[in-house]
């Protein structure tokens, strides 16, 4: 089963970080956040990807095109420009990079890679967001619903600490960035079925978010799998530095490396 990935919005919000790349190569624990995402479906045996590039797109594909020479020792003979790899550490991924156009909203991106994914059921998500998700599960829900769609439902962390003052001015609870009980959101990682490319409109300006998901909705084809666990989307400058500290502990803490089966 393919997964398809997001990956060609501006990321405005973080900043001079990208400036120079695009938000999914925006890096944590010394990876691009991109590939921590991967990993998390490689984890579970998914291994073939469809990458939907667009601003600065090139900068993810010189990534990939380098990265086995980058995470292997290799032998350049110079005399006939032959190159030997010694110790290969490169994952088992098969990357289609497809350049879905630097202003093309969401729904138009994932419009355009309808001929990648053939007519078979695939997964999605957001090029910026990570998870301690269950894809089994995930897959396992989406089955069991027999609808066109599922997407994962989150709870998002409050980005404030929450106070509960009785009223002579007493706290009794505080809780730092506590999870928002009210509501849940979309969390990305998706579960989709061919059929779903039949109500997105072939347009630059679709919004995955709006008229796709909103039919799909009214038409009764759009599953929730509920996720109670880690997940955080970088959005901001702080994000990154959350992440960048999580997945620090989580390294420490259980003394992992590269190839590492838990990432945050």
């Amino acid at each position: 089963m393919k997964v398809a990935i997001l990956a060609g919005g501006l990321g405005s919000r973080l900043g001079e970080e990208t400036t120079v790349r695009p938000k999914p190569m925006v890096e944590i624990g010394g990876k691009p956040i991109l590939w921590h995402i991967m990993k998390i479906y490689s984890h579970y045996g998914f291994n073939e990807f469809v990458v939907m590039c667009g601003y600065k797109g090139e900068y993810i594909k010189e990534y990939f095109l380098n990265y086995r020479a980058n995470s292997s020792d290799i032998t350049i003979d110079l005399s006939d420009n032959s190159v030997q790899v010694h110790k290969n550490r490169s994952e088992p991924w098969k990357i289609t990079l497809c350049d879905t156009g630097k202003e093309t909203l969401t729904g138009g991106r994932i419009a355009q890679i309808k001929k990648y994914i053939g007519n078979e059921t695939f997964m999605l998500t957001y090029g910026d967001g990570v998870a301690d998700i269950n894809i089994p599960e995930l897959l396992e829900c989406h089955r069991n619903s027999g609808k066109i769609a599922t997407l994962t439902a989150v709870k998002p962390t409050s980005r404030f600490g929450v106070l509960r003052i009785a009223q002579d001015g007493e706290i009794s609870d505080f809780r730092e960035k506590p999870e928002d009980s009210a509501s849940w959101i979309n969390g990305g990682f998706f579960v989709l079925e061919p059929e779903v490319f039949d109500y997105i409109p072939d347009s630059p300006n679709t919004i995955w978010e709006r008229e796709p998901l909103n039919n799909l909705a009214e038409a009764g084809q759009l599953n929730a799998y509920l996720h109670c666990g880690f997940w955080r989307p970088m959005d901001m400058l702080k994000d990154k530095k959350d992440l960048n500290e999580r997945r620090a502990r989580t390294v420490e803490n259980l003394g992992l490396k590269n190839g590492v089966q838990r990432y945050f």
